[in-house]
């Protein structure tokens, strides 16, 4: 019986090990590419000043796994770091962006997606008319939630093409889930101009 009661202790201290190596490495590489958006915004001076903002959006294709800029979001008082890519190595640096979907001023939907437990473990306390702001070396871009929803994990009507910009933010459901999720929380928002009303 003291076997298996030391056999138990070890694994449970084994695990939470193994839990706080993991917790440290995201810790390590979300901080690494906040570090990383803010030098990028930070030397927008250096982007080319005969370029118009519509040349630089159709000129910007970043790398898999580059930073690209920030999602602000007032009401959590969040800055986070957007990664392009939503693999495990992305979304380990901070908030991927979906490869293939658009980027503002590209008339389509932008698709961002955190994990729930690390960038999106406050999304639930998002409500209807938040503002969130994309920053990207050639701009600063206001989106302003219209709709939450939960759907099903296999749910592929969320990523689609259409004729208008949109924001959409993704993560896993219930946010308190141990395990793979079997749902995904939506967040749609839509563009706002510079002199809108909040």
């Amino acid at each position: 019986m003291k076997k298996i009661s030391l056999f138990i202790i070890v694994t449970g201290l084994a695990f939470l090990a193994y839990g706080g190596f993991q917790w440290y490495q995201t810790e390590m590489a979300q901080k690494e590419s906040m570090a990383e958006a803010q030098a990028l915004l930070g030397e927008k001076e250096s982007i080319d000043p005969s370029k118009s903002q519509t040349e630089l959006v159709k000129e910007f294709s970043p790398d898999t796994g580059e930073t690209v800029g920030m999602l602000h979001i007032p009401r959590l008082e969040a800055d986070l770091p957007i990664v392009e890519g939503t693999h495990e190595d992305e979304l380990a640096k901070g908030v991927g962006h979906y490869r293939g979907t658009a980027y503002p001023l590209q008339n389509d939907q932008i698709v961002l997606s955190g994990h729930r437990d690390t960038v999106f473990r406050r999304m639930g306390e998002l409500e209807i008319g938040d503002i969130l702001t994309i920053e990207l070396p050639h701009g600063e871009f206001s989106y302003k939630i219209i709709e939450t929803k939960i759907v099903d994990a296999d749910d592929r009507t969320i990523i689609v093409p259409h004729d208008e910009e949109v924001l959409t933010l993704t993560t896993c459901y219930p946010f308190s889930f141990v395990g793979s999720a079997p749902d995904r929380y939506i967040i749609t928002a839509l563009p706002i101009s510079d002199d809108a009303s909040e």
